[in-house]
Parts: structure tokens; C-alpha cells; sequence
């Protein structure tokens, strides 16, 4: 069989024909105006997909009650008079050979409907852990409109030329999820009980769509083939009620797995979890199906994509973030250029942890996602020479685009090697698939013709002689030493000496100062319970200032991390300031009063990063454009980094 030959081959569900076995996730953007419509940027952003090759295309939930919003604002299917908004961005779709089906919703508990002083509903009076609101149980009468509401959405959504709807029924979240799980149903009446009572509601709201939008129009159903969860759905209760969701006209499944907000890793899994984490129940839930199964869930590229459908493991697969970070993944992946697909490893910085601050979608290794049209790289009205001082994230995004643009660039790095703090980063436990961002932007600015120079310190006297017209300073950071007495005892190293390997706890009591996530990355990489002898058996303490240790990992990333530092044993101490560093520990003031640590074979400083910025004032007489970008203008993250670096490169 030909390399990709599965994926690329077409398939049915219901009436709907897809080109491929590539299908996008539905992802919440936070670009939804408040009057319901889809905004030019979603179109964009999504035509974009479509034109890069995605099968179909599941657009982000789409609400089906204006009073009862998902997160702040949603785009919504409430009312005709949002079917020519949505109409847009289905031909927009359509135009490049792809299909579209928005999951409808109605976030039930989920709902930002208390900002409109409207209680939250569900199947059952229950708080809801990511607004902390109680919703109020719904009455029968109630059930029954919300049921119409969704049939008439998926009317509008077919009149808009959807080519399907997704209805969410996952995670024991929004309202169908949770009238399936036992976690939040706990009715007593019809729409309860046991499996068959649970199930109710969403036959019910599958019967309203078929009567409204048609029998033949697809309708695909989220559903988590296992809750992982205490008191759950499990997968056997699944295999159970799947074929009756078949007969009550699902046409699909996307199988997903675990529960909001318990199990958000298994949901929106980050880096280091398993690859198609949700597959074995996928393959559970085809042997009794007659539909098409779909599974989402840590499928970041088209081999391992290729490999679940080689196996018969599902029908479709679904990647998400992967379509974040390269819209032209299917393309790419069809004409064999595997080394030019931008590579997702479930950072969630940019597309999951923006929005948790409350600020729209972005990405790391795509910094132009949701500015499609405004970012179209386009040649440079002048061939300049191009300098970039140093080989991290920022400087290797800065110098790739600007020789793509025909710039004559060359990129100087005082050390032997490329990729910056991302060389650190990727030394902790679970990071190392971070590598490929590096293998992928040095490998991108080779191919653009950027000329390499390593192990060269650039001077002022080095840019004089060369006389470049342009300079971008992406010299990095370095780490904190606070100015805290006895910082140079003989027991003090910083974080990047553990990561390196150059201090090497053994049987050691070791003291963390600082508690981001640098810091517990080292404690992560080097702590131990003690249980087995050939282990390093290393203890160790994390002493940190705020209330909470790794504020800094975005949501799932960090629920992952903490659960390790948990079965390490790690200590922690927060609310913390350390005052004085000892001969072999540290005087603390904690809870207001002064403590002592003691015994502590090693101290690791991991108090943040500061700017390594030299140049910028010492040439700004000498060259006639300056740019500094990433830690060396300000330390902060790689999302920053590359960001700054992609403006740059395409505007210099």
C-alpha cells in the first residue's frame, strides 16, 4: 500500500462525502462578536484549513440559546437571522473542496449565563468547577423547548449549507454531556437513572434534528468513550448505549475521553502524554457500531494518523492543534513534505493557555493564526543584509522569514548549537518532543538560505566590519541570581546546572528556590520517592513566594506536572520569601514568622530569567534599522519569542 494511502482516501458519513480521513476539532477561538455572527477572522482562519487540505472541517460550538452563551460570547444559531452570517463562512469552506459541520450546543452548566443574571441550567442542581456557579435543575416542560431549540438549530445550520452538525455530548460537560454521565444526572424521573434514562434527552434532541433539518443530514456525536473518573461512565457502559445512539441516528461518533474539569489532560492532552490517548476506546467502540468512527485526541501528524487507520483502529481522525500550527499539514503531508509542516507538541501556551487569561487564540510555531490574510508573506521591495544576533526561537523565526523574503541573512550564535532556552527546556521529563521546534525552524531557515555562523560573539566591532543594513538582536536571557545574602555559598547552583547535568544530585536533599515551572521541572527531573533502591532518592523542596507553585503551565500541563511532583514526594512551601541562604539551607519568612531549612546538600536558584541585551545601544548610530525581539527585549516565553521574531522577518 502507497505511503498515506488510507488517509488520503475518501469516506461517507451518512450523505456527506469527505475528500479525505482528515478531520479539524472543533477549537474555541475567543473571536465571537457578541451578537451571535461569524467575524471575518473565523472565515479566514477557517478557510485557510480548508484550503490546506482538511477533509471536514468541525467548526467551534455554536450555541443554540442566546441567553445561555459558552465562555463570554459565542457564535450562535438562535435565530434565522444568523443563517447569511453563517452562510459566509460555509461557502468560504466550500470553495476549496472541504466540508463543514458546526457543533451545536447548549453549554447548560457551563454557560456564561450568570453575566446576563440568568442561573446556569442542567439535568441536576451541581457547581460548576470553571465558573463556580450552581445550576438549577431543568423541569420536563423546559427539557422539551430546549429539545425544539436544537432541532431548529440544525435546520439553520442546513439552510446555511452545513454539510452536517456535530452534537457535543462529551466529558460530562455542557447540557447533552451531562445528561449522559451519572456524575451530573442525578434525576429521579424519565431522564434519569440508569443508562437507558440518562440516554433520553439526547435521542430526544436526535429525533428533533432529523424531524427538522432531514433524515439525511449527518449528524456526528462527541461522546468520551470512557469518563476515567470514580462514579463515571465507563467504557462498557459505552459500548452499551452507542448502538442505541446509532438507532436513534447518529452517523458518526468522535470519541473522545475523560471529564471537565477532573481529567482536562485527557481532554486537551499536553506535552508528554500518549499519542492517540483516546484510540483503544475508539477501536472498543467500532466492533459494535455499523457507523463511522472518529478519534480525536493527540493525533499531531498524518503518519500516526495513517497508522491508527492501517490498524482499523477508527475511520477518521481528528487533529486539532496540529491544524493550529499548520494549516497546510494535509497538503504537506500528501506531497511527501513532512520536514515543512510546522510541528504542534501540545505546548497549549498560545491556544489554550492565552484564552484561560481571557485573550484570544494563538499559537507558538504559528504566530499568524487568526491574521491569515493581514500575515501573507510577500517579497521584499529591497534586498537588504540581514544580521540576526543569536539561535534561539525568536532569532531562527526572524531569520527564516526574512530570507524568504529574499533578504540576504545571516544569523551569528556564541554557542555550537541552535534553539536558545529551548535547549533547556526540552532536558525536563516529558518535554522532549519540544526538540522538533528546533529541528523545524532550523531546518525552515536553512531552506530559505539563512548563512549559519556559530560559536561567534558578536561585537560592535564585528557588526562595523560586516556593515549590515539591518540588526536583529535575539541575544536571550540568562538566569536570575537575587540579590539574597550568602547567594554565593558553595552549595548555590542555578537551574540550567542541574538540567545540563553539570551538578548531579544523588541520594541528596535538595532545595528548590523559585517555583515556575523551570523550577519544578528540575524537582520533576530529579526528586524520587525512595522506593526503589536503585533510584536516585533524591528529596526534595520547592520554596516559592506566591500562594501556588507552576501558575505559569497552562491549565492541563500543569494538573500533569503537579501529579508527578505529588508521587515524587516533592515538598512544597508557598507564601515563602527566603531571606538569608545558610551553609546548607535557607532562613525563610513563612506564614509571618521566620523558619529555618537545614540539611540541604544542594540550593538550586530557578528565580526566572533576565534580558541578555548588549548591543542594541552600543549600534543604534551604526546601522540604519535596530529590532530586538524574545528574552533579550524582555523575558518572558517562546510564544512571545517567536511571535516577535515573525514580525520582524516579515516587515523588515
Amino acid at each position: 500500500m502507497k505511503p498515506l494511502e488510507k488517509l488520503f482516501s475518501p469516506i461517507s458519513i451518512g450523505s456527506m462525502e469527505l475528500r479525505n480521513r482528515i478531520a479539524m476539532a472543533p477549537m474555541t477561538t475567543g473571536w465571537a462578536p457578541a451578537d451571535g455572527t461569524v467575524p471575518d477572522k473565523m472565515i479566514d482562519y477557517m478557510e485557510a484549513r480548508a484550503k490546506g487540505g482538511v477533509g471536514l472541517l468541525i467548526f467551534e460550538t455554536v450555541v443554540i440559546d442566546e441567553r445561555f452563551p459558552y465562555i463570554m460570547q459565542s457564535v450562535g444559531l438562535w435565530d434565522d437571522t444568523l443563517i447569511p452570517s453563517f452562510k459566509r463562512l460555509v461557502d468560504a469552506v466550500h470553495r476549496h473542496g472541504a466540508k463543514i459541520a458546526p457543533q451545536i450546543s447548549h453549554p447548560g452548566p457551563e454557560s456564561f449565563s450568570f453575566l446576563k443574571g440568568i442561573q446556569p441550567v442542567g439535568p441536576s442542581p451541581c457547581l460548576c468547577k470553571g465558573t463556580g456557579q450552581v445550576c438549577r435543575e431543568l423541569t420536563v416542560d423546559e427539557i422539551q423547548e430546549i429539545v425544539v431549540q436544537y432541532g431548529e438549530a440544525a435546520r439553520r445550520a442546513r439552510e446555511a449549507g452545513c454539510d452536517g452538525i456535530e452534537l457535543h455530548a462529551a466529558h460530562s460537560y455542557m447540557l447533552a454531556g451531562s445528561f449522559l454521565s451519572p456524575l451530573r444526572n442525578k434525576r429521579t424521573d424519565e431522564y434519569g437513572g440508569r443508562a437507558d434514562g440518562r440516554l433520553r434527552f439526547v435521542t430526544e434532541v436526535l429525533a428533533s434534528i432529523k424531524a427538522r433539518a432531514g433524515r439525511d443530514f449527518p449528524v456526528i456525536l462527541r461522546i468520551s468513550g470512557d469518563e476515567y473518573v470514580y462514579g463515571g461512565r465507563t467504557l462498557g457502559d459505552t459500548l452499551y448505549i452507542a448502538p442505541k445512539l446509532v438507532e436513534a441516528g447518529v452517523d458518526a461518533f468522535e470519541v473522545s475521553g475523560g471529564v471537565q474539569p477532573e481529567m482536562t489532560w485527557r481532554i486537551m492532552p499536553p506535552t508528554g502524554t500518549p499519542l492517540g490517548l483516546n484510540v483503544p476506546a475508539a477501536a472498543a467502540i467500532k466492533q459494535v457500531v455499523s457507523v463511522p468512527v472518529m478519534v480525536v485526541g493527540r493525533i499531531n501528524n498524518a503518519l500516526i494518523a495513517e497508522d491508527i487507520l492501517q490498524k482499523g483502529s477508527a475511520d477518521v481522525t481528528v487533529m486539532g492543534r496540529a491544524l493550529l500550527a499548520d494549516p497546510e499539514l494535509p497538503n504537506k503531508a500528501k506531497a511527501g513534505r513532512f520536514d515543512d509542516i510546522a510541528p504542534c507538541t501540545a505546548c497549549s501556551l498560545g491556544c489554550i493557555g492565552e484564552q484561560t487569561k481571557m485573550r484570544p487564540m494563538t499559537c507558538v510555531v504559528n504566530p499568524m493564526l487568526g491574521r491569515e490574510k493581514e500575515t501573507e508573506l510577500t517579497p521584499a521591495a529591497t534586498r537588504k543584509r540581514v544580521l540576526v544576533v543569536g539561535g534561539g526561537p525568536g532569532g531562527l523565526e526572524a531569520a527564516r522569514l526574512a530570507a524568504a523574503r529574499g533578504h540576504d541573512v545571516t544569523l551569528c550564535e556564541k554557542s555550537a548549537k541552535l534553539g536558545g532556552q529551548l535547549n533547556l527546556a526540552v532536558i525536563a521529563p516529558a518535554k522532549q518532543e519540544i526538540t522538533v521546534w528546533i529541528q523545524y525552524l532550523a531546518r525552515q531557515a536553512q531552506k530559505a538560505g539563512v548563512h549559519f555562523q556559530f560559536n561567534t560573539e558578536v561585537t560592535p566591532e564585528f557588526i562595523e566590519e560586516m556593515k549590515p543594513d539591518a540588526v536583529v538582536v535575539a541575544t536571550g536571557g540568562e538566569c536570575v541570581v537575587p540579590p539574597i545574602p550568602g547567594v554565593d555559598k558553595a552549595k548555590v547552583v542555578h537551574s540550567s546546572d542541574v538540567l545540563q547535568g553539570r551538578v548531579t544530585p544523588v541520594h541528596a536533599k535538595v532545595l528548590v528556590i523559585g517555583g515556575g515551572s523551570v523550577a519544578c521541572e528540575v524537582a520533576d527531573a530529579i526528586a524520587g520517592p525512595g522506593d526503589n533502591p536503585m533510584d536516585a532518592n533524591n528529596k526534595v523542596t520547592i520554596v516559592e513566594m506566591l500562594p501556588e507553585i507552576a501558575q505559569d503551565e497552562p491549565p492541563a500541563a500543569r494538573m500533569v506536572l503537579m501529579q508527578r511532583l505529588r508521587d515524587k514526594g516533592v515538598v512544597t512551601i508557598t507564601s515563602a520569601t527566603v531571606q538569608q541562604i545558610t551553609d546548607d539551607g535557607v532562613v525563610m519568612s513563612h506564614e509571618g514568622r521566620d523558619e529555618t531549612l537545614s540539611g540541604m546538600d544542594h540550593i538550586v536558584l530557578a528565580c526566572g530569567t533576565k534580558s541578555v541585551e548588549h548591543l542594541r545601544d552600543k549600534i543604534s548610530t551604526k546601522v540604519p534599522e535596530v529590532y530586538v525581539v524574545g528574552d533579550a527585549k524582555r523575558a518572558r516565553r517562546a510564544l512571545e519569542a517567536i511571535a516577535e521574531g515573525s514580525n520582524v522577518g516579515r516587515t523588515i
